[in-house]
């Protein structure tokens, strides 16, 4: 099983940014790698179990199912269902933290899945810096911090 931990500060607080990425179906609006999104058989987007498809700026589409989403604990975890990627048995979680010095947002987004071991590197370094930190980047600019 290949696995994938980027992390990064935000400088905003915790409840800003969690009302940025809360909605699981809102990636077009805050991630710059993501161009279209729907949520399938007309649910709910906080609804567990829902799935999002969704379009990314390179064309290809996923299907993510809503695995966990807390408004709590500021976590949202989903499973890929379909990718161009040739992995299987994907799981994510992007998980905000209160950063209490400066009133900063921890953010930490991890995954897990299979893949042939000559791939699960690549798909690894990819879903690192063009998903998880270019999506971090993104919302750190928008914060009006450095990306």
């Amino acid at each position: 099983m290949a696995k994938v931990t980027i992390s990064s500060v935000i400088d905003a607080p915790v409840e800003k940014v969690w009302a940025r990425i809360r909605d699981f179906n809102g990636l077009p609006v805050w991630h710059p790698r993501m161009v279209e999104s729907h949520i399938e058989d007309g649910k709910d987007a906080s609804t567990i179990g829902c799935v999002r498809n969704f379009e990314l700026i390179t064309g290809a589409r996923l299907r993510e199912k809503l695995l966990d989403l807390s408004d709590e604990n500021f976590l949202v975890s989903y499973s890929i269902l379909e990718t161009p990627q040739p992995l299987t048995n994907h799981k994510a979680t992007l998980q905000l933290r209160r950063v209490t010095d400066g009133d900063r947002t921890y953010a930490e987004w991890t995954a897990s899945f299979d893949a042939a071991p000559e791939e699960a590197d690549k798909i690894a370094a990819g879903m690192g810096a063009n998903v998880f930190q270019g999506g971090f980047n993104a919302l750190k600019s928008h914060f009006g911090g450095q990306s």
